[in-house]
């Protein structure tokens, strides 16, 4: 079986999929990757299945050695990639010959780049996912991000290697946003309407205190109304997206390894198509919210998941 040696990990890269779904009740997040489109797209890239296990960098990338060779594609934001000294371009399938070194720098554009390898990385499944929980130590590779002197298996290839790239129509559609489209959230009527005025016309910047569990922010901070300000709310389940508002009035988007409870009122839910956009929100990013119907919601997503499955997305 093929091997990745990490040379270097960056500053946290971890083994993710598409995540564990269903788990909520029990308490376990999806986690899974932070920009699934991202993901997708690069396993499509390399002939896999969309929900193969691959390597989440995030602001730095990692060095990794191929003793074997590999397929690989790196999607997401530029890393200043090398291979073999060389510029890897994003969004491409490249051939990486036997004992090849893959290089990447700091980021140039958004928070995170994925490393797809075709054949996937071979981790065993907790709760029947690849992704790695950081917080609860559990999937992934040994439960926690890579450190130097790992060796990753990869699974087994099936297909010669094909050249393909993604054209830049769908790269054009499928690029982040940085106004991020939300729906109601269940406790909006609590916010008087110039408090909810305010959050959808001020811009908010992404504090360093931000991780996969949430996105802090700083802005115009958003107050309740009187009589709800008092504090008191019972606990109930929250969802992937919610934006709550704690003490102090600053938003908090709940992220991928979210706790699947909280307490705080939530003012509004970033729409299923834009989460992708979240992962790559990087500390001091500014971002605007946009409140759209459930009907514009659901139709993003189909319009999303259109553009995925399409033949055109990918060219030979």
């Amino acid at each position: 079986m093929s091997t990745i040696q990490v040379l270097s990990p960056g500053l946290l890269t971890t083994v993710q999929d598409l995540g564990r779904e269903g788990f909520g009740p029990l308490g376990v997040s999806a986690s899974g990757a932070a920009d699934s489109l991202a993901l997708r797209t690069g396993n499509r890239l390399v002939s896999n299945p969309e929900n193969a296990a691959a390597m989440e960098m995030t602001l730095l990338g990692g060095t990794f050695l191929f003793p074997e060779g590999a397929v690989i594609a790196l999607t997401g934001s530029d890393f200043g990639a090398t291979l073999g000294g060389a510029p890897v371009p994003l969004w491409r399938s490249v051939e990486v010959t036997p004992g090849q070194t893959l290089r990447l720098e700091s980021t140039r554009s958004g928070a995170r780049c994925y490393l797809c390898v075709h054949g996937g990385i071979a981790v065993p499944f907790f709760l029947g996912s690849a992704s790695t929980h950081i917080l609860s130590g559990l999937g992934g590779f040994d439960g926690r991000p890579l450190r130097k002197g790992d060796v990753l298996q990869i699974g087994a290839s099936n297909a010669a290697f094909c050249p393909e790239t993604l054209t830049p129509d769908a790269l054009r559609k499928l690029s982040p946003r940085r106004t991020l489209r939300v729906t109601p959230g269940p406790q909006c009527d609590w916010f008087p309407k110039s408090e909810r005025q305010k959050f959808y016309t001020s811009p908010y910047r992404v504090l360093e205190e931000s991780n996969r569990m949430g996105l802090r922010l700083e802005g115009p901070p958003i107050a309740l109304s009187p009589e709800y300000s008092s504090g008191g709310m019972i606990t109930e389940g929250v969802s992937l997206g919610a934006i709550q508002i704690p003490e102090g009035g600053q938003p908090i988007i709940l992220f991928v390894e979210q706790q699947t409870t909280g307490g705080y009122p939530e003012i509004a839910n970033v729409i299923s198509a834009d989460v992708p956009s979240v992962g790559q929100l990087r500390p001091r990013d500014e971002i605007k919210f946009e409140l759209v119907s459930w009907e514009t919601a659901r139709s993003a997503l189909r319009e999303q998941e259109s553009i995925l499955a399409s033949n055109s997305l990918i060219s030979g």
